[in-house]
Formats: C-alpha cells, sequence, structure tokens
C-alpha cells in the first residue's frame, strides 16, 4: 500500500490510552536484578518484545507477574538463580543483553549470549565488553557466549564511549549502581530511555547525575 486516504465525517471524540513506551520498558525491567526487592511497572506496553524479555527474565530466577492484562509488570529477584541468557532467547531481541551489567554487578557472574550467536568479524557488544573491562570485570567470547565475572566487585572508572551507544549506555549505569566508587560515562547516550532508566534506579537508592546530557556520574552504593 502506497498511500493512506482519510476522509472525515465530523468532529471526533473520545479517548485513547496511550501505553508506555517499549524501548523504556524494556530498559527498565532488567533492573530488577539489582535489587532483592520488588520492581512495579505501570502502563507497560503489551507487546511480544515485552513478554520475551519477561521469559529471560523469568529464566533467570525474576518471578513475573503480568497484572491488569499486561499493563502492569510485577517483577521480584529475591535470588539470581540462574547465571546464563541462552541463545534461544537473547536471539528473539537485542535488548536482551542489557542483563550483562545487572547480573555482573550484583552476582559477580554472568554468561549472556551475543544476540546473533557466534558472531563473525567485529563484535556487536565490543562497546559494553570494554567499559565493563575498565570497571574491573574479566570477559570472554566462548562459543557465541559473553563470559563475565568479576573477583572483587567492580570498581569505578572513568567511562569514554567511543560512540554515544544506548544499550552500552545502560548497560554500565546498570552495573555501576552497586560498583565500589564513582563512574563517569562520558560521550553517554541522551535518549529518554536513559533518563528514565536513571529515575527508576534512583528511585530504587541508586545516586546517579546528568542523565540526558553526555555525561552521566553515578556513585556506587551497597545495595539497592
Amino acid at each position: 500500500m502506497d498511500s493512506i486516504v482519510v476522509k472525515g465525517s465530523g468532529p471526533l471524540s473520545g479517548r485513547v490510552p496511550i501505553a508506555g513506551a517499549k524501548n523504556a520498558c524494556l530498559t527498565l525491567m532488567p533492573a530488577t536484578l539489582l535489587s532483592e526487592e520488588p520492581l512495579t511497572l505501570t502502563n507497560a506496553p503489551r507487546l511480544s518484545d515485552i513478554k520475551t524479555m519477561a521469559e529471560l527474565l523469568a529464566s533467570l530466577g525474576t518471578e513475573v507477574a503480568g497484572l491488569q492484562d499486561g499493563m502492569v509488570q510485577a517483577l521480584g529477584t529475591k535470588e539470581i538463580t540462574n547465571h546464563v541468557a541462552h541463545y534461544d532467547i537473547v536471539r528473539k531481541m537485542r535488548a536482551s543483553n542489557l542483563v550483562l551489567g545487572p547480573m555482573l554487578a550484583r552476582m559477580g557472574y554472568a554468561v549472556v549470549s551475543l544476540p546473533g550467536g557466534c558472531a563473525i568479524g567485529a563484535r556487536p557488544m565490543d562497546i559494553h565488553i570494554d567499559s565493563l573491562e575498565k570497571m574491573g570485570a574479566k570477559i570472554e567470547l566462548k562459543d557465541g557466549y559473553l563470559h563475565a565475572k568479576t573477583d572483587r566487585g567492580l570498581t569505578g572508572a572513568v567511562v569514554p564511549l567511543r560512540f554515544a551507544s544506548v544499550g552500552a549506555t545502560e548497560n554500565i549505569l546498570m552495573a555501576a549502581t552497586l560498583a565500589k566508587g564513582t563512574t563517569v560515562i562520558e560521550n553517554a547516550a541522551k535518549e529518554p530511555e536513559i533518563v528514565d532508566l536513571a529515575e527508576c534506579l534512583r528511585k530504587m537508592g541508586a545516586q546517579i547525575e546528568g542523565e540526558g546530557t553526555s555525561r552521566i556520574e553515578i556513585q556506587g552504593v551497597d545495595r539497592l
């Protein structure tokens, strides 16, 4: 279809409910992995990607309840019972890689499939990897999976991004909330979902300044 023609026949009236942004919801959901406390997101969009993220989180130990026909996502991760984000789920949605930072920060270990499995050529998550390594993580790529660990926890660092990657900014932002000391993200992405994530993390107890600008500063805390 090349065009849609709409012919008005009279004044319009009524109300149309607008669901929350998919990108924001997909970014906020993995934040549950940072805390033992419950996280509730309202006005969630009823989309397949939200269900996929819920499926991934459930596979890691999160209790997920979709209330009000899925418009409320009630999440709770008292314990991360599985450290592997498997390819069969991750391949469905690139945002699945956002579990890497939270799991590494809270548990010190994570195994996450690359979105494309055994990618050939440049690694699609190289900015995520380089940034987390600056914070003390040790990361290896084996058979299409990132094996990430930290022996003594993550440590705050100055993390300049080669370009303003949204996903890398989100992963570092979440990881830095539980890191020791101060983390500064330079050339950070400024998208609305970054601002939403920072606001959510602050409500969980994080100390964050500068979201929405190219420089975000995070002071790590002991727990969220």
